[in-house]
């Protein structure tokens, strides 16, 4: 492949950071646009590289080094936006915590701890930290390899009573597995004191809905009747997923007391004390009235998902879709999600919060990330470190602030 056309790729590949395809072509345009937008300082050496050696070569060409330059341009206005999503992260805390959340926290952060290391951004893949033990296949429920979670936990630390936080894969409820995502946000967690629980569930179409979030309840009651074997506390149990499991965690979280969700186990306890939902889908049913969600319902959930049409009964649709769960005894949400999804509508995530903010009585947080696509904290960049150093803030604060609460009744929140 020529100088020319690595060039004219690259381009159209900044072309869709900067303004993602559209419409049907949305898909694409994440899938594309996502690996783009978090490597971005990456793809700018290499074409940095890459013109100098063609240059030097006398294979460059003025279209092909105007190109590069258009490109480096687009990028590095994407690399100032990650950048800057520290501050909307803080930003988004402060909001709704307080500005003085920081005191609350056990270890308060210094300024240094709030920078992104430029190692951990210059090794994207490196997503297991030293000093963590990763406790595999572990049955919660009879079954295969469905039936599994993983557990991440500090190594050689003797635990007592340290939160739990459980993560919930996405793929689309239809793929995935428990050691593909949240791999960092576990291993920092982790290496803070806490006990990190990773699940699999079964999938659609063999497996249609509810049986994900069967699943998903079936591993929380494991969590709470087991997890202090492991040195975690079972009554403070924080979810957390992405995609499919930012649903799958937020309904979960409020649905503690949905019989339909816990067939053969209806007594187990599965409550939690807070969520924090990655670019999740909220509406399954349409009831927001939403195009892109009716959308999806009708061409993707019903038929691939649920083995159901809802033109028939969208009964099992909006009892799936959490924002009609919202209560204002509702635990404390932190959601998260990129304007520029191109998967799942940035609608999704403003009428979810929306709800919670109207209703709920519990601390919402939210963070909109501009320029940010699905997935964006998969593997390491300058965003998902920001982001991620913001939600185990969060989770921090969270711990505290309830644990120093002086009755059972939830403390008040601040925002």
């Amino acid at each position: 492949m020529g100088y020319l056309r690595r060039r004219v790729i690259t381009a159209l590949l900044a072309a869709n950071v900067a303004k993602p395809l559209p419409g049907k072509a949305a898909p694409l345009g994440f899938a594309v646009g996502w690996p783009t937008s978090e490597l971005a300082p990456q793809i700018v050496a290499l074409t940095a590289l890459d013109t100098l050696q063609a240059v030097a070569r006398g294979k460059a060409t003025r279209t092909g080094v105007l190109l590069a330059g258009a490109s480096v341009g687009a990028l590095l206005y994407s690399i100032r936006g990650a950048t800057g999503s520290g501050v909307l992260a803080e930003k988004a805390l402060v909001d709704s915590l307080g500005a003085d959340y920081l005191d609350a926290l056990p270890n308060r952060p210094t300024d240094a701890d709030l920078k992104v290391p430029l190692r951990e951004v210059a090794r994207p893949f490196t997503l297991m930290k030293p000093g963590v033990e990763v406790i595999r296949d572990i049955n919660y429920r009879d079954g295969g390899s469905r039936a599994r979670l993983d557990i991440y936990r500090p190594e050689g630390v003797d635990l007592t009573d340290a939160p739990v936080l459980i993560q919930i894969h996405g793929g689309g409820w239809t793929i995935g597995e428990k050691d593909q995502q949240g791999i960092l946000l576990m291993n920092r967690m982790a290496a803070r004191g806490w006990v990190s629980v990773a699940i699999n569930y079964r999938l659609a179409p063999k497996h249609p809905f509810p049986a994900q979030i069967i699943d998903v309840k079936k591993a929380i009651a494991w969590v709470r009747e087991n997890i202090a074997q492991y040195g975690g506390d079972p009554s403070y149990v924080v979810l957390t997923g992405g995609s499919a499991g930012g649903h799958l965690s937020s309904l979960a979280a409020l649905t503690p007391d949905v019989k339909e969700y816990q067939p053969g186990f209806e007594d187990a306890d599965t409550r939690v004390s807070a969520c924090v939902p990655f670019y999740g889908v909220y509406d399954l049913g349409g009831v927001t009235g939403d195009k892109a969600a009716i959308a999806m319902r009708d061409i993707f959930l019903g038929p691939r998902v649920f083995k159901l049409n809802a033109a028939d009964d969208n009964g099992p649709f909006e009892l799936a879709s959490p924002i009609t769960h919202v209560t204002p005894d509702s635990p404390d949400f932190f959601v998260i999600h990129g304007v520029n999804d191109g998967l799942v509508s940035i609608k999704q995530a403003r009428a979810f919060v929306a709800k919670l903010k109207e209703v709920s009585t519990g601390v919402t947080t939210y963070l909109e990330l501009p320029g940010t696509q699905h997935a964006f904290e998969v593997f390491s960049s300058i965003r998902s470190q920001h982001v991620l150093r913001s939600v185990e803030r969060w989770l921090e604060w969270h711990r505290a602030n309830r644990r120093t609460a002086t009755s059972e009744e939830p403390a008040v929140p601040v925002g």
